[in-house]
């Protein structure tokens, strides 16, 4: 994909993280890097993709501030949050046997 000259980084990536498989691309790709940092900044632009953190947070439930804290470099969600922000992000989870 050609990415224009005006376009910024952050426009395309959000323009491209719209497609739920390009999303869970990206999240894999965060897993498997291993970085626990990385893969909640991964999620934070996947959830930007899908309607931002307001609606996230009203769709999973969770407060916005508490969304943003768990999202955060030092922050530390809970697998059931993971699976509720993933499920309203367009994304699954699944185990897969490594190759």
């Amino acid at each position: 994909m050609k990415v224009p000259p005006a376009v910024s980084h952050r426009d395309f990536l959000l323009k491209f993280l719209k497609d739920p498989e390009a999303s869970a691309e990206y999240l894999n790709a965060a897993l498997e890097a291993g970085d626990r940092k990385a893969f909640l900044i991964a999620l934070k632009n996947v959830i930007d993709a899908h309607g931002g953190m307001t609606r996230i947070a009203k769709a999973s439930k969770i407060h916005r501030v508490s969304l943003y804290k768990m999202l955060s470099g030092k922050g530390n969600p809970g697998f059931l949050n993971i699976l509720l922000l993933l499920h309203h992000a367009g994304v699954g989870f699944k185990a897969v046997a490594k190759k």
